[in-house]
């Protein structure tokens, strides 16, 4: 048996999240729906206006592949978390998350001066989230921070899109990639935001490679990446560089390839709070599941329903008695 189910290499950011209005962003220029790097004078800028117009909701340790790791830990998964931050307070907050949520982690990149990463998030009345992000210290995540023992003793590789930003990281997931090839250990990637499809299109085709034996994106991104319209011709395209995949489709459920059969799954009616994070606790949900044995369908079941139980609170993660809640009620 494998020492961890999940091997994940992501971005370490504090999220701060804030309630805002849909005119906030639009005399603020800033775009709907995308995540958008920036530099931390414009960030502290934004934080100083959102601070003082709408106030605090919420601080947590974030980052696209670290939501979904905390998620499986919760779950029940054994997991290990490959990131980069600074010897700063934001720095010893997001570790300590992290290992109160049972995750292992390469703690050690602590001792390194610099800024930890930290993503602004803003929530619109219609749930929508939009991001501004300073990578900070996360922007020089590479090789280095790769565990190649916890890495060859895991079951699955999971690798976030967005590393597909900087040069270091993109090169440390391509790594990560072929060592887990080499070793037999299932690769599982997301795509994580339209923009990265958009934008970073060649850095994920690099990331991809030869292809991935599990990938995750949701329909914008999907339809970005293929450049087609109808969910049949999307699967044929993803078919293409995924093995399996996973599609999800907001309140309309998701598209499952399982290797051999399309399957729809219905999704969950609930009034939804905050979107944030709700791709990424539907890939905890479905690795965690998968591990354990489960089917697709069935992992796919409690990955809509824990998605859905997200986005019906604020902030990107449930608390830790809610995922066993939400087993005993998918009766897994």
């Amino acid at each position: 048996m494998p020492d961890y189910h999940i091997y994940a290499i992501g971005n370490a950011l504090v999220d701060k999240e804030f309630e805002v209005t849909d005119d906030f962003l639009k005399q603020s220029n800033i775009d709907k729906g995308m995540m958008t790097l920036v530099e931390k004078e414009y960030q502290d800028e934004i934080l100083s206006q959102l601070k003082s117009t709408f106030g605090l909701k919420k601080r947590a340790s974030g980052g696209s592949a670290a939501n979904t790791i905390i998620a499986a830990s919760y779950f029940g998964s054994n997991c290990f978390y490959s990131c980069k931050v600074g010897n700063d307070e934001p720095g010893e907050f997001y570790l300590h998350d992290l290992n109160q949520a049972g995750v292992a982690s390469n703690a050690s990149s602590h001792d390194e001066a610099g800024i930890t990463g930290r993503c602004v998030v803003m929530v619109t009345p219609d749930a929508e989230r939009t991001m501004h992000s300073f990578l900070g210290i996360s922007q020089t995540i590479s090789e280095q921070e790769l565990d190649i023992e916890a890495l060859k003793n895991s079951e699955y590789l999971y690798l976030e899109g967005y590393l597909v930003t900087s040069d270091s990281a993109r090169q440390a997931a391509v790594a990560a990639k072929k060592i887990a090839e080499q070793q037999g250990i299932k690769t599982a990637l997301t795509f994580s935001d339209p923009g990265m499809v958009e934008f970073f299109k060649d850095g994920l085709t690099e990331m991809v490679s030869t292809g991935v034996d599990l990938l995750f994106c949701n329909e914008q991104e999907a339809k970005t990446w293929s450049g087609k319209e109808s969910l049949d011709e999307i699967a044929n395209e993803l078919k293409k560089i995924a093995k399996t995949f996973a599609v999800t489709l907001g309140a309309k459920g998701s598209l499952i390839f399982d290797g051999e059969t399309l399957h729809t799954l219905e999704g969950v009616s609930v009034k939804a709070v905050d979107t944030n994070g709700a791709g990424d606790m539907y890939a905890g949900a479905f690795i965690y599941a998968l591990t354990k044995g489960h089917s697709y369908v069935d992992a796919g079941r409690l990955a809509t329903r824990a998605s859905a139980e997200v986005v019906s609170h604020f902030g990107p993660r449930l608390p830790e008695q809610a995922h066993q809640q939400l087993l005993d009620e998918v009766a897994l």
